[in-house]
């Protein structure tokens, strides 16, 4: 569970990109400059024992909200060149978490507390289920806009086309909601392992502030952080 990630990391390595379906909208990526760097001993060492910290936390929380869900989380590194700083979350074809992350996230992140509330966040998507969810909300969106195409007689290419732009709305129509309630159970997850999730969600300064864009696929990085602020004084 945890030795594949750490033996990677240590030895930089590849430990190839994790087996995915489809995962919820990653983790807001920061600016692509950052994509060189490759972490430290320090960053390493970090990623280490927050990993040890979070993960038990995590899977506690995970059984204790939803039963039935597999809650064996595999938390492995991404170790692609040239990527953006990037973690996400997805399911293998057992069915089984995988909470991932890159090479250049480890290494931007300026302490523990930032990694560990990544790493709750990514967490708190699979226990909220909001992959499911994504997928139900893409499929309807592609029913309903490649229906209403076919019924009005659209030829097949555009019904493709619609059926598409269906599926792509309907993924993004909900997409903020779940990364605020995201925030908000990795705040929970956070705190519990130890770490300062306030602190944490100041990685959202690094990265673009997507504002309050339509369909965008992330809320203003403001409301994230009255979020976490609004759930750890909560606790």
């Amino acid at each position: 569970m945890r030795k594949l990630a750490l033996a990677c990391l240590v030895a930089l390595t590849a430990c190839g990109a994790p087996p995915t379906t489809n995962s919820p909208t990653p983790a807001r990526p920061a600016p692509a400059d950052s994509a060189n760097r490759i972490p430290t001993s320090r960053a390493v060492a970090n990623f280490k024992a927050v990993v040890a910290d979070v993960e038990p936390v995590a899977e506690r929380e995970c059984r204790a909200r939803a039963r039935g869900l597999n809650c064996d989380f595999r938390i492995v590194v991404d170790d692609r060149p040239n990527q953006p700083p990037n973690a996400f979350q997805t399911v293998d074809k057992a069915g089984r978490p995988i909470l991932a992350f890159n090479l250049a996230l480890i290494a931007d992140v300026r302490n523990r507390d930032e990694l560990a509330f990544v790493m709750g966040h990514e967490a708190a998507h699979h226990i909220n289920g909001h992959l499911g969810r994504q997928q139900t909300n893409a499929m309807t969106g592609a029913l309903i806009l490649g229906g209403l195409a076919a019924i009005t007689g659209a030829s097949q290419g555009a019904v493709r086309t619609a059926t598409d732009l269906g599926a792509s709305v309907g993924a993004r129509s909900y997409s903020k909601d779940y990364e605020l309630e995201a925030d908000a159970l990795g705040t929970v997850i956070t705190k519990k392992a130890g770490y300062n999730p306030v602190r944490g969600a100041e990685y959202f300064t690094q990265i673009p502030d997507p504002g309050d864009r339509f369909l965008g696929t992330h809320p203003p990085n403001a409301q994230r952080i009255e979020t976490v602020r609004r759930v750890s004084n909560s606790m």
